[in-house]
């Protein structure tokens, strides 16, 4: 049995779940989302809980049990609490700035690079080496999280570049001289 996968999904106070056609919509204080369920995995709610369960241990049905189960307590701590990544830009003369829905990263490269935020993603610049990324949805805000560092990735010998907050970057020692 998944470890995962049998666990319950509690659903706090004001959360909603609808279950409809291998559908699963949660309805929260952030927003909505949904996600639809493969056939062979079966949800069901009992008073607030979730439960995730499979018909057999055939592979197949043993690898979506506790991805389907994790997705949909994503999608319950996005409506209720949200998600956000954080970037920290490292270098001379890198800099970011928000204007309107559009970000704009000075990267060293010899035009400036503008970013729409993406529909249900929020984008803040409290200073301009710091990016916060926002939203409800796990897997957008990381993505556009990714691709924001995309731009200019942490280089190993000066460590200029865009960074998440946590991430270490490993430096390297350059070439020896006389």
């Amino acid at each position: 049995m998944s470890r995962i996968g049998k666990l319950p999904i509690l659903l706090p106070d004001g959360v909603e779940a609808t279950i409809k056609d291998h559908v699963v919509e949660i309805k929260g204080p952030k927003g909505v989302l949904s996600q639809e369920i493969d056939p062979a995995i079966a949800v069901e709610q009992k008073e607030n809980e979730l439960l995730v369960t499979r018909p057999n241990d055939n592979k197949r049905n043993r690898s979506l049990h506790g991805l389907y189960r994790s997705l949909i307590q994503n999608m319950v701590t996005g409506v209720t609490e949200g998600y956000e990544k954080k970037l920290r830009i490292e270098g001379v003369g890198y800099r970011a700035s928000k204007e309107g829905k559009v970000l704009n990263l000075q990267l060293g490269y010899s035009h400036p690079i503008n970013m729409e935020d993406p529909e249900g993603i929020e984008v803040e610049v409290p200073s301009q080496t710091e990016i916060i990324v926002r939203g409800i949805n796990r897997q957008q805000v990381g993505n556009y999280a990714a691709k924001i560092r995309a731009w200019r990735e942490p280089e190993p010998y000066k460590g200029k570049g865009i960074r998440y907050a946590d991430e270490v970057v490993r430096r390297k020692e350059g070439k020896a001289g006389k």
